[in-house]
């Protein structure tokens, strides 16, 4: 597989696009990123956190305190994605109408065949 390809499924995952979005309002803790994002498991999270900041997307900022603190932010890197994805996301909300309406003529069409 090519290795843009490989980046560009992490972007687009379920979870990467959820967390890309969010980092983009503000940097996060992990339980407040797990609590904004919702119904994700603390194991995926953590995935998903991870791929990111290895692609050069997302900053992991452990402070040695107790209790540990994280925060996550994104890079410049991470920014410019996130910005991307979020247009995508939006996109899709403004347009769902039309598509429905597709997905319903398309779905008579197959009845009818």
């Amino acid at each position: 597989m090519c290795p843009y390809r490989l980046v560009l499924e992490h972007l687009t995952s379920r979870w990467g696009v959820l967390v890309l979005i969010e980092l983009l309002e503000r940097d996060y803790r992990f339980s407040e990123l797990r609590r904004a994002i919702g119904r994700v498991s603390e194991k995926m999270l953590t995935q998903t956190l991870q791929t990111l900041e290895r692609d050069g997307l997302v900053h992991r900022d452990a402070k040695p305190v107790i209790p540990p603190r994280v925060d996550y932010s994104l890079t410049d890197l991470g920014r410019e994605a996130a910005q991307q994805v979020r247009a995508l996301a939006v996109w899709t909300e403004q347009r769902m109408d039309a598509v429905q309406q597709a997905r319903d003529a398309y779905d008579a069409a197959k009845r009818h065949h």
